[in-house]
Parts: C-alpha cells; structure tokens; sequence
C-alpha cells in the first residue's frame, strides 16, 4: 500500500482574483516541491472525484448547500465573480474546485478505510474549515474534513474519529460542525486573538482548543500537544484521524504571527501518526487548509508527506 495523493485540475481553476492569498499557485508550489524532493514517487496520485449532494448534507443543510450550488451556477454562466464576505468570493470555476474539494476527502476516506491506501493526502482547494452548516467564510465553502469525517461515521460506520486541526487560524465551522457529537474529538492549535476571533471557549466537551498568542514558537506548540492533545486522543482512541493541514503558522508567513517552521510540522505529523497507528490502524487523511507563502508551503506539505508516507 502506499499514501494517496488526491487533487484535480479543477482545484487550479478557482480563482479569487489578482493578488488573492489563496490562489492557484499554492498547488503548483506543492507539486514543485514534492517533485524536487524526490517524495513525489512515494505517492500514489488519485483523481478527485465530485462530491455529490448526499456527502455535503452529511455536514451541512440541505437548504445550504442547494442555494449555494445555485450561486455557483448562476456565476458560471454569467462568468461575473460574486463576493460572499469580504474575503471570500465565487468565480466561474468555483463549483467545480470546491466539488472536488469535498470528493477528494470522501473518496481518500473510503480508500484508506478499504485498505487500498495506507493513508492519503488531499492537495485541494478551496479549503473548507472555516465553512460552517449554513455560512461560506474564510475562502471555505464547503467543509471537506466535515464531510468525510462524518462520512466515516454515518456511512462507513466507524465509532469514533478524531480531526486534528493545525492552522493559525480557528476551525471555527469544523467545531460549529461536529461540536457535541461524541463520536468526534477534536483537537487544534490557532493564533488568538485572530480571525475568525473565535476558538478560545470550546463549544462543547469534544473540542480540544489550544488558543495560543502571536509569536508561539514550534516547541511551544510541541509541549502543548504533548501534555494536553496526546494524553486526550489517547484516551478516545479514535478509529481514524483527520487533519485539516494549514501551513500559515509557519513564522514565513505573513497571514499570521506563529513561528512554526518545517521541522515542526514533521514532529507534529509524526506525533499524529504514531496514534494512527496505535488506535486506529494507522488509518489517516489529511486535507489542505492554509499556507500562503509559497515557497514555506511547498517544503511544509513535503515534510509533512514524508511523514505519512515514511520515506
């Protein structure tokens, strides 16, 4: 078995506008990376597949998810971009990336739980975990760790799951999500005070938050995970992990104050792998979240690949 590596052409096409920080530009940093690297050979590369209405109800309402399709729609035919916050806006393209977004953490879910993957990466955008049940924020449309987590769970009917969210910023609509479903713990780290200015009173016993102010360094983080994520995960011992992936902590990027760097993220990788594989066997899928600098996020995801893949 080996590790997948899940994304799309359509992932490129959604497009933000000129001098966006989530543009397409940040896939092509990754693969760059990962081909320089020599990693690139240890990963079996999987198209996404379309998400379809039944996956995207899983997490969020039906009502949702049916008029933002329309929106979507109505942008591709007119080709005009329409802005849904101040950061966060729809263009031609959009529906289809944000499709495969969500399909490609669906079919990586049902590939390392089948056996086929030992573990699987999705190299997608848009990212989603600022998507709430019923709100697009935050560049995120769709909740593709959401979804597949409770696709685990509803359909493939695994007990217990963990999401592992490292990003600078807080996975405000993953907890809005799953917050209070026991079947779920999750654990993150984010940069507060910060967008989305929430995270730093958990909604809900299953939520593990670490707020940590402007300026943490990587140990910091390190000590923080193991004396209060690890001991929790630990005691849940979940069937499958998750990780929402965002590399926007590393102290290269200027959308946030952290000072994380490439080792971190490996120690880290590592750290979650080693649960996977005492608990829930070895069974993970990771999904692109931040990271806009695009040289600290090409070596970012390659050192977090070498993990999983272990080479």
């Amino acid at each position: 078995m080996a590790t997948g590596y899940f994304s799309h052409p359509d992932c490129r096409r959604h497009d933000m506008g000129r001098g966006h920080p989530e543009c397409p530009e940040r896939l092509d940093a990754i693969h760059d990376q990962l081909l320089a690297s020599g990693v690139d050979v240890a990963l079996e590369h999987r198209a996404a597949p379309l998400a379809q209405d039944r996956d995207l109800q899983l997490a969020h309402h039906a009502a949702y998810v049916a008029n933002l399709k329309d929106l979507m729609q109505q942008v591709a035919a007119t080709g005009e971009r329409r802005s849904v916050d101040p950061d966060t806006a729809i263009g031609p393209h959009t529906l289809a990336a944000a499709l495969r977004s969500a399909g490609a953490a669906v079919a990586a879910t049902d590939a390392v739980i089948d056996r086929e993957l030992d573990n699987a990466f999705c190299a997608v955008r848009p990212p989603g975990h600022h998507a709430t049940r019923d709100r697009a924020m935050g560049f995120c449309f769709f909740n593709n760790v959401a979804v597949a987590a409770r696709h685990a769970l509803d359909v493939r009917r695994l007990k217990r799951v963990a999401v592992v969210d490292f990003d600078v910023h807080h996975g405000n609509g993953t907890e809005d999500i799953l917050a209070g479903d026991d079947r779920v713990l999750m654990v993150s780290f984010f940069q507060h005070p910060f967008y989305p200015y929430s995270g730093d009173a958990p909604a809900a016993d299953n939520m593990v938050n670490l707020p940590v102010p402007a300026y943490t360094r990587g140990m910091e983080i390190r000590e923080l995970i193991e004396s209060i994520w690890i001991p929790r995960l630990e005691r849940f011992k979940p069937e499958m992990i998750f990780i929402s992936a965002g590399f926007d902590g590393h102290r290269e990027d200027d959308m946030g104050q952290l000072g994380l760097v490439e080792a971190d993220y490996e120690w880290i990788t590592r750290r979650i792998k080693d649960v996977a594989e005492r608990y829930a066997k070895g069974r993970i899928v990771s999904c692109l979240e931040g990271g806009y600098n695009l040289l600290a996020l090409g070596r970012s995801v390659t050192a977090h690949l070498r993990v999983l893949a272990g080479v």
